[in-house]
């Protein structure tokens, strides 16, 4: 019988929190956005800079 990877299954239970976690946040900024009645594509621009900053913390996001 072959060993359990632990570390592989607790990788696999951290990303999928994390990408309900993204979300959720997602979602919140979409409600948000449609309450105050106008700039969904200023919440797109600034999430989608989010996740870039997210993705390579080391740069800058670019602008």
């Amino acid at each position: 019988m072959a060993k359990p990877n632990y570390q592989f299954e607790k990788r696999q239970r951290d990303l999928a929190k994390k990408s309900k976690q993204e979300e959720k946040r997602r979602q919140k900024l979409a409600g948000k956005a449609a309450t105050d009645g106008g700039g969904g594509s200023v919440a797109a621009d600034s999430s989608s800079a989010d996740v870039a900053a997210v993705a390579n913390p080391a740069e800058p996001p670019a602008k």
